[in-house]
């Protein structure tokens, strides 16, 4: 980034729950794996759905996956004929599903037409429970936009090669979406707990770190497990990187969101959003 184009000048970021995330960034607005219902298949929001004010007008929507929680079908047709981006062959099962569909090759770059806003898929390590309905590559990706570089972690274990992910943007990642948690209190493989996500972050050399993947969603069984299980998974994130001194963590509720740019990160006040373009809050 440059003196004259401070990181993050006039990108906003909401975060709606779980992996979902509106960045409005470079004139236009990006969902990932939207979660945009009270419900994914058994599991239930611990919240309200989301506002449709909060995450209509996308330019483009991520899906890291097709997990229920991650691609969610209802979810993604609420969004409109809008390009989802996705790896080419669950691009072709989600075409199937009657969605606008973009299918990437692993090292393909994609510009959100009329912007100057990239997108390419990343490596992920997710692969501890294929589903036998749908394909299962999993990846993140990564957000390079005038002033901002973004990770979108998707669904992911550590791996050694997240080393690289500034080679791969062209350079220092300002913004991290790292998953903390899941819908129940123990993890499963291909998952990050907070101190994995912590130490991941500061190895990639992130700026700002958001935890997502975190209290939102449950089981119902799991309303016998004790009260204040699905809460722990953020605040335990940014004690980890507040201890490391290296990172800053941006901790937020569902719903809320944050303007970036210099010195770093600010409230936007409302957790009410708009469309792109418009006065966030």
């Amino acid at each position: 980034m440059t003196a004259g184009d401070p990181a993050g000048a006039g990108a906003t970021l909401r975060w709606l729950g779980h992996a979902t995330v509106v960045l409005d960034v470079g004139g236009t607005r990006l969902v990932t794996d939207p979660l945009l219902r009270p419900h994914a298949g058994l599991l239930r929001r611990s919240a309200p759905a989301p506002h449709p004010e909060d995450w209509a007008g996308a330019g483009a929507v991520l899906v890291s996956h097709l997990h229920h929680d991650h691609a969610e079908i209802g979810s993604l047709r609420l969004l409109g004929d809008v390009p989802v981006l996705a790896a080419r062959a669950n691009a072709h099962w989600l075409d199937r599903q009657g969605l606008h569909a973009v299918g990437l090759g692993a090292e393909e770059w994609w510009t959100v037409p009329g912007t100057a806003v990239r997108v390419r898929p990343v490596p992920a390590e997710h692969g501890h429970r294929p589903m036998p309905h749908r394909p299962n590559a999993t990846h993140g990706f990564l957000v390079v936009a005038p002033g901002l570089r973004v990770w979108f972690a998707g669904d992911t274990a550590p791996y050694p090669q997240m080393r690289r992910l500034p080679d791969l943007a062209g350079g220092p990642i300002d913004l991290a979406l790292v998953p903390v948690g899941g819908w129940g209190p123990r993890l499963s493989g291909g998952h990050m707990d907070p101190h994995q996500a912590a130490e991941v972050c500061e190895a990639v050399g992130v700026r700002w770190a958001v935890p997502v993947h975190w209290g939102t969603l449950h089981a119902p069984a799991s309303r016998r497990l004790p009260p204040g299980w699905m809460d722990r998974a953020g605040p335990a994130f940014a004690r980890a990187l507040a201890r490391r001194a290296q990172v800053e963590p941006v901790l937020l509720a569902p719903g809320e969101a944050v303007r970036l740019g210099e010195p770093g990160v600010s409230p936007v006040g409302d957790v009410a959003g708009g469309p792109v373009g418009a006065p966030a809050g």
